[in-house]
């Protein structure tokens, strides 16, 4: 025997349907490179809060790795197909993304570009780091600790990622500029991957035995950096890395890491998402806006301002 459903369970199902579905005239789709890093969740959380202020809804969607370009070319694209109100994005790559931020632009939906910049100028605007100064940061603290002598080496994020190269253009041209004693004995990346950080960096411990000191350019290439600095029980060689972490913090407060180069993920999310819906709402939006970067030590741990740059609360954002 087959039972009919009641009209009130139908309409009560329909509604439930209703519900889930976002309406894409007032949904903003944030894109970042990955999720997975308390550097993206907490842009996340700024996106949301923007997008609240402006009665719009955030549709996240990151690819699984940092490095999937392809993945990230495919969620924009369907973003673009469902007209979305517009697109907030951290390109992975800045060409690969180039076509298809063009496309959506073409189509009238508005891109922010956020974290990392792309060879474009068919987007709304570019929210992000001084990255170039976050990496001038930290070649003077370098070059400070070591008293304008030594070997140091970097360990990179991936080529083509427009924001850890300018990290590693202003790190190299400051320690050139201001350090000639200093000697860079190369590059080597991370690809995303703290594993082959980690490689990359007892690479060069075994190559060059005086190596003085390491700049790593963002969250797992200094994760992968001090799991190798720990392996080896290297506490003479100085670790200036970029982006915070809890574990990066402990491991500070022990005497790994002697420094850390910290952005403000929460205002890039934020001011991202802001600019669309104020563009969408007929509003001037400046075409650059910098989210700020300063360097930390150990003594500053404990500062107010430290404290909830590194660790601002998510819950309201994000549950």
């Amino acid at each position: 025997m087959h039972l009919r459903p009641t009209r009130r369970a139908l309409f009560a199902g329909l509604a439930a349907v209703t519900a889930c579905q976002k309406s894409p005239a007032k949904t903003i789709g944030v894109v970042p490179k990955g999720a997975n890093h308390i550097f993206w969740k907490t842009v996340h959380a700024g996106a949301v809060k923007a997008a609240r202020e402006a009665g719009y809804e955030v549709e996240w969607k990151a690819p699984t790795l940092e490095i999937d370009t392809a993945r990230q070319i495919e969620i924009v694209e369907s973003m673009v197909n469902r007209k979305l109100a517009g697109i907030a994005l951290a390109p992975v790559d800045k060409k690969a993304l180039v076509a298809v931020v063009e496309r959506a632009g073409a189509q009238g939906i508005p891109v922010a570009i956020f974290d990392s910049g792309i060879d474009t100028k068919k987007k709304l605007c570019y929210v992000a780091t001084n990255n170039e100064e976050g990496g001038r940061l930290a070649a003077r603290r370098v070059g400070e600790l070591l008293g304008g002598k030594g070997k140091v080496a970097v360990v990179g994020f991936m080529p083509g990622s427009a924001s850890t190269m300018e990290r590693e253009s202003g790190f190299e041209s400051e320690i050139k500029t201001k350090f000639p004693g200093i000697e860079i004995v190369g590059i080597q990346f991370g690809m995303a991957s703290q594993a082959k950080s980690m490689t990359a960096t007892e690479n060069f411990l075994s190559a060059h035995p005086d190596l003085a000191a390491v700049f790593a350019d963002n969250e797992s290439s200094t994760a992968g950096a001090v799991q190798a600095l720990k392996s080896r029980n290297a506490r003479k060689v100085k670790l200036a890395g970029f982006d915070a972490s809890d574990h990066l913090v402990a491991d500070m407060r022990e005497g790994w890491i002697d420094s850390l180069v910290v952005q403000n993920p929460f205002k890039m999310g934020y001011e991202s998402t802001r600019a669309v819906a104020r563009h969408v709402a007929g509003q001037d939006v400046s075409p650059t806006i910098d989210s700020g970067v300063r360097i930390v030590l150990a003594s500053d741990l404990d500062k107010p301002d430290v404290k909830e740059l590194l660790f601002p609360d998510l819950k309201p954002y994000l549950g």
